[in-house]
This record gives C-alpha cells, structure tokens and sequence, in this order.
C-alpha cells in the first residue's frame, strides 16, 4: 500500500495498527477477537498489520522449528479472512529494523518498575510454569510492543475492552519520551526538512552509516512519494515526535471453546478457520452444554449454555429464537442445537476457506504481497525514526 501523500487538497486517514503472533493457523476467537474487525476497519482507516514474529519469541524461544510455517500459516489467514493489502499494509515485524531501534531507544527512558506492574507479566509466569520466562525478553515485551505501535505514530489501537489497559503503557512511554525530548535536547540543532534536501547532494555519493543513511529513501521522501513532518514543528509540543495513541474499542464477543473454557489453542479447544465441515461438525457435536440438562426431556437454559454463546454470534436471529425456545422447553436436544449452530459456522467459514484454497495455490503472490507490505512499513518506520534521532539529538 502507497502511503497517502499529505497535500492541501487531500485528508489522510486516521492511523490504525495491531499485530499478532504467529503460533499457526488461526482458530474462530482469534477471528472474531480481532480478524473481523480489522477487516471492517481497513475501509475506514490507514492500517498496519503485522505478524510479530519476534514477539513469539518472548515465550517459545527455547523450539523455533515451527516458526516458519506459522508465520506462513498466520499470513494465509489474514488473507483467508478479507484482508486486502490493496486497501491495508501487512508485514513481518522482524522485517522492519525500525522496530527495535525504536525499542532500545524507549528502554532507555522507561523505568523497570513500570515493566514489573505490567498484570500479563506475572500471569504468564503463574500459567507456563513449565517455561523458563526470567528472561530480559519477557520482561520486556511490553516495551517491545509499546515500539510496535508507537514507531507507526498511529491514532488507534483496535482492541476489546479487556485489553484496553495493555495501550496505558504505550501511552505513558510515549508521554515520557515527549517530555524529555520535546525541545532542543544536548544542544543539539533541529535540522530541518529543507537543511535535509540541501544535503541530499552530500548523501548521494557517501556510503550508507549504520544502515540509516539510505539516500534512495530520502530522495523519495522529498519527490513526494510519502512525506514527512518536519521536525522543527515538534518542539512546540503540539505535535509531539510520539502522539499518544488512542483505544479503539472493538467488538470482541465471548466465544467459549468446545469445553466450555476460553478459545484457546493451549486448552486444546479450538475450533479453526480452515477445518473442514466434517472437523468442525465432530468437534461442535462434542461441544458441553448447559450442565443441568442431563436428558433430552429436560428442559435447559440457553444463558449458561457455551452453544448458545456460539449461537449468538454466528446464528440468524430467528434461529436463536428458535433455539431459546426449544431448549427452555425440551422441544429440541442438544444434538439438533448443534447442527443449527454448525450449518451456520460451515456458512460463514465457506468464503474463507475458498479464498484460503486460492493463497495457498499461489504462494508466489502471497510472499509478493508480504514483501511489498515489508517494504511500505518500512518507509513509514524510517520516517518517524528520522524525527526520533532529530529529537534525542543522535542524528
């Protein structure tokens, strides 16, 4: 995707990123928790995709056999599922160096403390135990992920309202980073974008320094293939090098497992995007109900039924009508609540998996589209590192 060059005559769109990390195919609560709605939000907004590949080290550094075709896995889903690199970026975060620049220079300033308060931190070390997790890595994810967003210098951060508080970190990093280098730090001058053109002479024959000097990049920014806020506009504080990024609050419905648990691929209780019907039918068949409801002559209760959570966000209305009344009756079993509840998964995984069978024939097109959205997050990183280096005043 081109970056929207910003004109008098044109509005770029509001800025949107998330990620996700690759541990395989993905399964109907990593579609609805977030997929769903990032399709829906690439019409409205500037977004950025990626898979966080070096996030899926924070935890499983010790086996990265499966790596590779996770990321594949995770990359055919996003397609599978309406993700259109024509109207969205996607890429790998290891792919971006940006990325982790932008993270050493945030660890800096952030205070160890801040990392230790993160909840997820110590919940993760209660729940994988059988993890060695007392790495500087896992302690640092947060910051890793703060980078991620911020390196994009988004508007929003689409997630559920429990995750809301993940962005409060990023924000407080942001809102650190902005307080210390808002003005002119050490002494160093604010170079401007037109001090910046007058030395694209000097760059043009000049070897490339540690890999930021990259005078293709910089003659590109200034033939107006994407563009650039010239740093000098930052030292007012009205529009800081690092913008607090908002939440944006998605729809995330609950959506049980077949055990009745959270979706998850750690309970084994998954059901996911590319299974076949007859998969899925077994699996919803197999599916725990409202415990009361011991015989089918029993009448059951549709509210603390995993089925009927299912039934609400996949199921016509008039189905769940149905449902409601034939179980509160006994007039249906659980067998024929299930199928109703399959005949609509099947339906709305059919377009999925028809687009999945297309990627997964034309693997070429698909590295293509990864490369490609490689290439563009990496222009719109560089770009905010640029302001970064001018404001810390290593540049």
């Amino acid at each position: 995707m081109t970056t929207e060059v910003q004109t008098e005559t044109t509005t770029p769109r509001k800025r949107v990123l998330s990620g996700m990390r690759p541990t395989g195919r993905l399964h109907l609560g990593n579609y609805m928790g977030a997929l769903y709605n990032w399709v829906k939000l690439q019409h409205e907004y500037e977004c950025y995709f990626f898979i966080a590949d070096y996030h899926a080290l924070t935890t499983d550094y010790a086996d990265t056999s499966k790596l590779k075709d996770n990321i594949r896995e995770v990359m055919l889903d996003f397609l599978a599922a309406g993700l259109d690199p024509k109207l969205c970026t996607i890429f790998r975060q290891s792919r971006v160096p940006a990325h982790f620049e932008l993270n050493d220079m945030l660890a800096m300033i952030t205070p160890l403390s801040w990392l230790e308060r993160v909840p997820t931190y110590k919940d993760q070390q209660e729940q994988l135990k059988e993890k060695d997790l007392a790495t500087i890595g896992f302690l640092g994810y947060p910051l890793l992920q703060s980078a991620d967003i911020l390196v994009y210098q988004p508007s929003f951060v689409p997630v559920g309202q429990d995750q809301a508080a993940h962005v409060e970190i990023t924000r407080e990093i942001a809102r650190r980073f902005n307080h210390l280098f808002a003005g002119d730090p050490g002494g160093a001058s604010v170079v401007t974008a037109d001090t910046l053109r007058r030395q694209l002479d000097s760059l043009e024959n000049a070897p490339p320094s540690h890999g930021y000097s990259n005078d293709r990049i910089v003659r590109e920014i200034f033939a107006g293939e994407t563009s650039i806020v010239d740093p000098s506009s930052r030292a007012s504080g009205v529009n800081p090098v690092l913008p607090e990024p908002q939440v944006l609050l998605t729809p995330s419905p609950k959506l049980p497992g077949t055990d009745g648990r959270k979706m998850s691929k750690s309970y084994g209780n998954t059901i996911l995007l590319s299974d076949p019907e007859p998969e899925i039918r077994a699996k919803l068949k197999s599916m725990v109900t409202d415990p009361a409801r011991v015989r089918r002559t029993d009448p059951g209760n549709p509210d603390v039924c995993p089925v009927f959570d299912l039934h609400k966000v996949f199921s016509s209305e008039e189905t769940r009508v149905n449902v409601r009344e034939g179980c509160t009756t006994a007039g249906i079993g659980c067998i024929q609540c299930k199928g109703w509840l399959a005949d609509a998964v099947v339906a709305e995984l059919a377009p999925i998996q028809e687009r999945r069978r297309y990627f997964e024939a034309h693997p070429q097109e698909v590295a293509a589209i990864l490369e490609a959205g490689n290439a563009a997050a990496n222009k719109r990183a560089n770009q905010t590192m640029q302001e970064v280096r001018v404001a810390v005043g290593i540049d």
